[in-house]
């Protein structure tokens, strides 16, 4: 029986999968969470553990991800399934990157609400709808009436419908990109939509640093002291050793590489198996991390906590309000104070917008390579199976919005627990399935540099180790409280916890069906190449 051949997608041009995979990676987290996390945690001071963390667990995944994707995809595979069964030579081994496809699709139900708020803030800056005066009450108002947090339904009443309509543009702009495919959808919208971004990045970023003084009588609320605040090594009264000493500094800065590179997500596996096999992925790899290093470290840290520092005072570094009371609560305040605050603003949640959408994209593409290869079905089939799933998830995590408790707790589970699990199960394969000599050989395949043999010493031994112990100590830290809150309901409300974990546990028994079914093509096809082997 002769092979059936297949027409295998490809990336146009080596700049369009270092755009893809950055874009992947330049999300909310850049310019809203890691800011936060800095201030929080002494400022200067996190990037210790953060370099650290990037060295030791971010770098070296990446570079894992890259080159067993791509050995992957030179075997005929794109999905996380199918590349472990192809490298690891054992069909059992696409059970072990279940959550190759899982982790994308869970996060997407709940990232694409949040990419809908980015473009909703922008558009009430453009028609006024964001002009609320200087009490601060007004924008935390309306942001718990934007995305319904007063109670579970309020999204699709008043004024949380809005968010309505911007996520179904959210949505339908997704599907439409990944309809279009790898070079016409996903290549052709991180081409201008990344330099958009840093454009748009750079304006605001220059408004920032021109700021100045612009109360007199708080002459030190001024810019520069705000980079100190962002910046300097500690904060006022505490030494390096004792922000040092604290273990939630180093879970929390070994938690933001993740998000910060998008490593352990499954997703650079399925971007890189669609590269040539002689193609550069050592260089790419470190391109498309110092990309996003630059998004997260000199724009993301030079923009959010200096200018809230400047209009809000010091009390915003002492107690940063987290992710989303930083970027949609502060700093609408901010930019209300700040000359041509609208036209900023605007701006700012546009960038914002567009960094969440290259994201979002790249989410949906893993479970797209698995539905193809893995069912034999098209891509308009493949598109509809997966818009009809995340769309569920979607209104899910939309109607029970009652303090964002779908969303977080889905975000704890997927999209910290499951991604450690990912990253863990990666470097092993790497470094003891198929081998460190074997696994460098495939890295450096086309390298336009050489790759030390340290590396293989720390993917092999120093990675695993790492990433076993951060997991291990971040689940005493957070796991018990998040187990009694499964638990804890208030009366007359649904157990929103439970039903967001048992919504996991039926997509990952659907990932596992869609494997199991994966998986016996794959026999029949390898078997039916056997017969016809000479």
């Amino acid at each position: 029986m002769a092979k059936i051949a297949e027409k295998k997608e490809a990336w146009a041009s080596r700049i369009g999968v270092i755009l893809a995979v950055t874009g992947s990676a330049v999300g909310l987290g850049n310019f809203l969470r890691f800011p936060g996390l800095a201030a929080e945690y002494g400022g200067g001071a996190f990037m210790i553990p953060y370099v650290v963390a990037f060295l030791l667990i971010g770098l070296p995944i990446a570079w894992v991800e890259w080159s067993l994707g791509r050995l992957g995809g030179t075997r005929g595979y794109n999905s996380a399934p199918g590349v472990f069964r192809a490298v690891c030579g054992d069909r059992r081994a696409s059970y072990l990157a279940i959550l190759g496809p899982l982790i994308p699709v869970m996060i997407y139900m709940y990232y694409v609400f949040v990419e809908a708020w980015c473009l909703g803030y922008a558009w009430n800056y453009l028609s006024g709808g964001l002009l609320l005066g200087n009490n601060p009450a007004e924008y935390e108002t309306f942001f718990h009436g934007f995305v319904g947090s007063q109670r579970n339904g309020a999204s699709f009443t008043g004024h949380g419908a809005q968010a309505l309509i911007f996520l179904a543009i959210c949505f339908a702009l997704n599907f439409f990109l990944i309809y279009r495919g790898l070079t016409k959808g996903i290549e052709w919208f991180c081409r201008w939509a990344m330099p958009a971004l840093i454009i748009c990045a750079l304006i605001v970023l220059v408004r920032v640093l021109t700021l100045g003084t612009p109360n007199p009588d708080l002459p030190e609320q001024n810019i520069i002291n705000g980079l100190g605040a962002m910046w300097n090594p500690t904060k006022p009264g505490q030494t390096l050793g004792q922000a040092l000493s604290n273990p939630e500094i180093w879970l929390a800065a070994a938690g933001q590489i993740f998000f910060s590179l998008s490593v352990g997500f499954g997703i650079i596996i399925t971007y890189s198996s669609y590269m040539k096999k002689d193609d550069d992925v050592a260089l790419s790899a470190l391109t498309s991390a110092a990309g996003n290093g630059f998004c997260e470290v000199v724009l993301g840290g030079l923009i959010t906590i200096p200018a809230a520092f400047v209009f809000l005072g010091i009390s915003i570094v002492e107690n940063p309000p987290g992710t989303f009371g930083m970027g949609f609560v502060s700093l609408p305040n901010v930019f209300n104070q700040m000359p041509a605050g609208p036209f900023f603003g605007f701006l700012f949640f546009f960038l914002l917008f567009l960094a969440a959408v290259t994201s979002s994209l790249s989410m949906l593409q893993p479970a797209i390579a698995l539905f193809e290869e893995g069912l034999g079905i098209g891509r308009k089939a493949s598109v509809a199976m997966l818009g009809f799933i995340t769309l569920i998830g979607a209104l899910f995590v939309v109607f029970f919005s009652k303090d964002l408790t779908a969303l977080d707790t889905i975000d704890f589970w997927v999209g910290n627990v499951c991604i450690y699990v990912m990253a863990t199960i990666q470097v092993i394969v790497f470094g003891w399935v198929l081998g460190i000599g074997r696994g460098l050989d495939a890295l450096g395949r086309g390298a336009e540099i050489r790759i030390p043999r340290l590396v293989g010493f720390i993917i092999k031994y120093v990675s695993p180790v790492y990433l076993i112990a951060i997991f291990i100590l971040w689940l005493l830290h957070k796991l018990p409280d998040r187990v009694m809150a499964l638990g804890n309901v208030e009366d007359g409300e649904p157990p929103v916890a439970a039903l967001s974990v048992g919504l996991i546990v039926i997509v990952l028994v659907f990932f596992t069906l869609i494997i199991n079914r994966a998986v016996s093509r794959w026999d029949r096809r390898d078997a039916a190449e056997t017969e016809v082997s000479p």
